[in-house]
This record gives C-alpha cells, sequence and structure tokens, in this order.
C-alpha cells in the first residue's frame, strides 16, 4: 500500500499540482496553460487573478501604501491591478488606519491615484468569500490568520472557480471532465449585491459595484445571457459591439444622427457610468457601466427608490437610467428639461 502511494505521488509531481486532495482535486490554474495558453494569457490580463494576491507579487506592481506600513507589514493586496487596492495586515484584518492607529484613508483609487476612507477604524476582517477566491470553504482560517475568514486553493478567481476542480481533466484532458457553465447565474454567484434578485442596491446617488446581474434581472435585456455580449475569459472592456445584431433599423436611423456620425457609441448612452466602486468622477459620473439599458427620457424621472422594511430604509436603481446619467454626464452645462427635450425619440432625429 505505501509503495503504490509513493508511485502516486511521484505521478503528481511533474503536474505541480497545488492543494489537490481526494475530496476536491483542485489543481491551481497554472496547469491550465500547456493546452490552454491562449486563453490562460486573455483570463490572466482580467481583473479575476488579482482579486486577491500575497504579497511577494503585490509588492512589485507600483502600489502605494497606506501611512506608516512598509510591505513587510502587509500580507495579501486585494485588488489593486484595475479600480482600487486594499490591504491586509500581518493578522488578515484589512487595514482601517494608519500603522499608528490613527485615522487614514486606506483605500488606493488606481484611476486618479486618490485614497478613500475604508471602513474607518474598524477591525475589519477579510470575509470577502466566496467572490475573491478560488474553491472557498467558510470553514478555518487560511495561512492560519484569524483575520482571514474561510479557507481557499487559490489566491484570486482562477480557472477552476468556474470550470470546477480539474484533476481529473489535466489526467484526461480528452474526456469532459470539466464544468461549463454559460448561465448568467454562473457569472451573478459573484456579480451580485444582496442576492440575485432585480432589485439593484444604490447608495450616493449611484449604483453600488458588483451588481450586474441585479441590473441585468431588472432591465430589458433580463432575457440575455452575460455571454451573448462578453467573452468570460476577457476583460469586460473588450465586450462585442454586437448591438445593431437585434437593433437593426434603430441603428441605422441613429447613424444619421450627430452622434452617430461622430461615432458615439450605444453604450456611452445606455449604458452610462452610473455605478460606483472606486470612484465618481463628475456629479453624474462614476466608474462602472450600468446594465439597466433602457432611459426613461422624462425630465422628472428619479432612476432611484425608497424602500423601508421594519424600520430600515434602502435605496435601490429602477429598471432605468435617467437623462442626467446618460446624457449630462457629457454635456455638463446643460439640465434635465434640455436632456430630455432632445432625448426624446432621438433614434429617429436627422
Amino acid at each position: 500500500m505505501k509503495m503504490k502511494l509513493l508511485v502516486l505521488a511521484l505521478l503528481m509531481l511533474p503536474l505541480g499540482v497545488i492543494k489537490a486532495s481526494a475530496e476536491n482535486d483542485y489543481v491551481g490554474s497554472d496547469q491550465c496553460f500547456s493546452c490552454h495558453q491562449e486563453i490562460y494569457s486573455q483570463w490572466l490580463v482580467t481583473g479575476h487573478p488579482w482579486k486577491l494576491r500575497k504579497v511577494d507579487k503585490a509588492r512589485y506592481a507600483k502600489i502605494p501604501l497606506p501611512p506608516g506600513y512598509s510591505w513587510d507589514d502587509i500580507t495579501y493586496v486585494i485588488g489593486g491591478a484595475i479600480k482600487k487596492a486594499r490591504f491586509i495586515d500581518k493578522e488578515g484584518y484589512i487595514v482601517t488606519a494608519a500603522k499608528d492607529g490613527s485615522e487614514a484613508k486606506t483605500q488606493y483609487n488606481l484611476e486618479d491615484g486618490s485614497w478613500s476612507f475604508y471602513h474607518k477604524g474598524e477591525k475589519k476582517p477579510y470575509a470577502c468569500g466566496p467572490c475573491h477566491m478560488t474553491n472557498y470553504s467558510k470553514e478555518g482560517n487560511q495561512d492560519n490568520m484569524e483575520g482571514m475568514v474561510g479557507t481557499w486553493s487559490e489566491d484570486g478567481i482562477g480557472c477552476e472557480e468556474c470550470h470546477g476542480p480539474g484533476m481529473n481533466h489535466v489526467r484526461e484532458p480528452s474526456k469532459e471532465t470539466i464544468k461549463i457553465d454559460t448561465s448568467s447565474e454562473a457569472c451573478g454567484k459573484c456579480h451580485q449585491r444582496g442576492g440575485m434578485g432585480p432589485e439593484p442596491p444604490a447608495k450616493g446617488g449611484f449604483i453600488r459595484h458588483h451588481e450586474q446581474i441585479n441590473e441585468l434581472k431588472a432591465g430589458v435585456h433580463k432575457d440575455m445571457g452575460c455571454v451573448d455580449c462578453h467573452n468570460p475569459h476577457q476583460r469586460a472592456i473588450l465586450v462585442k459591439d454586437n448591438c445593431l445584431e437585434c437593433h437593426e433599423e434603430i441603428g441605422k436611423s441613429y447613424a444619421m444622427t450627430i452622434h452617430g456620425k461622430q461615432g458615439t457609441r450605444c453604450v456611452e448612452c445606455h449604458m452610462p457610468k452610473a455605478t460606483k466602486s472606486a470612484i465618481s468622477v463628475a456629479s453624474y459620473t462614476g466608474d462602472v457601466r450600468t446594465h439597466l439599458f433602457k432611459i426613461n427620457t422624462a425630465a422628472d424621472a428619479n432612476m432611484f427608490k425608497e424602500v423601508e422594511d421594519n424600520g430600515k430604509k434602502s435605496t435601490f436603481a429602477q429598471g432605468f437610467v435617467t437623462v442626467e446619467y446618460s446624457c449630462l454626464s457629457c454635456h455638463g452645462g446643460r439640465d434635465k428639461e434640455w436632456a430630455s427635450k432632445n432625448a426624446m425619440n432621438y433614434h429617429d432625429q436627422k
């Protein structure tokens, strides 16, 4: 029996298996590269693998640190690839103050180099599972640090978070042993806030971040799937420019308008940046595009509604965007009445 186990261990060594076990057989994303170089390379430059990085990788990303901290004080960086970076200390807690305990902004925003408060002064555990890692279990503490809630096989969203454990696929790649799920719910398990229902949570005049499934279900394209427009292995900004596949006639009339002639894309108006992840660029401009699509052109339309439940008030986006986000984000010197007047039946204007 011992000899069989030794032989099995030796066979597994060349595969570079990490944290694989009889229970889950997760092997790590690096094992996918030898057969799937192009897909792996596309995935590598998305935000997914960088949702969580150990300090030995993150310290070379040229990200500044909160006041008083050096890289020797940090164990992980949360994000830091596209929108923002937060930092985890030696006990596994998210940094929310300067190293000396004084008040400090500890979230670094990549787009403009600014800093923001994040749960100012709180003792904040890292409880971001299961969306920032692969093969999350709520049991235990990663790296035995008390602030790290749960354990996982791989930092960041690796291949196996969406495709399932890959050991059998590595052993027998010719067999269909890997999961392929193209449903919106497969994306929505992380790209949501407060569940997958059609109620996008909002705060401070913007939809809150990572709520795309909520917006999709609340909007006019609720029957579409994420992969109708997105290649899940690529960055979101490389979305397919395929609106005319369904809206051919509207596209023809829009092409004759001043915006159409100058090349303004459909997404600029129908998917304005009405969502905020790290920063708001202007009064009606966040840093993430909405997935609501429909524009309510009434000057008095309110994109948001307030709901009270057991004495607690919450704000949600309705199933449309309004002219201040679709129009005034570019035409900042105008007002809602002007935007409403000019937006009505815009596709038919010549």
